[in-house]
């Protein structure tokens, strides 16, 4: 054997060492996800009944609980910063008024989103979404719930990723937001959030849309209920229900088949899942 060839020969195995220890890494990487919650309790807007909703100490109060979700929602300022916050207008929540859409995060930033609770959240501020995603741990269900139109979707697809959140957030979107979040990654998950009158059509649509969950409302129960469940369990699609403060009927539902039952009610929920046997995430 030539000097050469031996040397060539030293390259290559060292190349298939390498690229042999890089796909070990990879795949082990993919399979750190942490396993998430199976069924439970979704805080709307965080620990709204104790703390002011859609608001940082909101959010660590439901993970410090053992909330198995947290909902929150999205919008997007007059100069693209995300924000969470529900309404269109900020006239509730905050001790400004107007529309998020007409102001600059420099002028939501400086708003006290806590007083409006009570004396003891003075000074809490309205966060942005790469805050918000921070406070959570990666064990838990997040519940993104996009007010806006595509390019929120993208805008909040592009946060999503860069704060490798990809494998616990259920985006829940209308078309428009929905499109906004596929021209970023088809890998995260969406809730369908196209509502139709009747819930027989809402389910088929979600199903042939390759949603990966959906949400039911309170006030559209009718006889086909366990039909409807066993049809989207069928297509593996999660159930979140909007939503139920109380105790027996939020056991009921997750009895029923729900996945996750979203609740002002945190606490109380929470006692009640844990004597059905789901155990508060920790």
């Amino acid at each position: 054997m030539t000097t050469i060839n031996y040397f060539k020969r030293i390259i290559l195995f060292s190349l298939f060492i390498l690229q042999t220890s890089y796909i070990f890494s990879i795949n082990s990487i993919k399979s750190e996800d942490p396993t998430l919650p199976e069924r439970g309790v979704c805080a709307h807007r965080g620990a709204r009944e104790s703390h002011p909703e859609n608001t940082l100490s909101a959010f660590k109060e439901a993970v410090r609980l053992g909330a198995q979700m947290v909902e929150f929602d999205v919008r997007m300022t007059k100069d693209g910063k995300l924000i969470i916050m529900h309404d269109a207008s900020i006239d509730r929540t905050t001790d400004g008024t107007g529309l998020v859409e007409d102001l600059t995060w420099e002028e939501v930033k400086k708003l006290d989103a806590g007083s409006w609770k009570s004396k003891e959240f003075k000074g809490e501020r309205v966060p942005l979404l790469d805050e918000a995603l921070d406070v959570f741990p990666k064990t838990i269900w997040l519940n993104v719930h996009l007010k806006g139109d595509k390019a929120l979707g993208a805008a909040v697809a592009r946060t999503i990723l860069d704060k490798n959140r990809v494998h616990q957030s259920i985006v829940a979107c209308n078309a428009a937001s929905a499109k906004g979040v596929k021209q970023v990654s088809t890998a995260i998950m969406m809730c369908n959030m196209e509502r139709t009158p009747k819930r027989k059509k809402y389910v088929k649509n979600t199903v042939k849309g390759n949603f990966k969950a959906l949400q039911f409302l309170s006030k559209r129960d009718d006889a086909n209920f366990s039909t409807d469940i066993n049809e989207l369990k069928r297509h593996a699609i999660k159930i979140n229900y909007f939503y139920s403060n109380s105790p027996e009927a939020g056991v009921a539902l997750l009895q029923k088949g729900v996945d996750f039952v979203l609740t002002d009610e945190l606490e109380k929920m929470l006692k009640a899942a844990e004597k059905i046997g789901i155990e508060r995430s920790h």
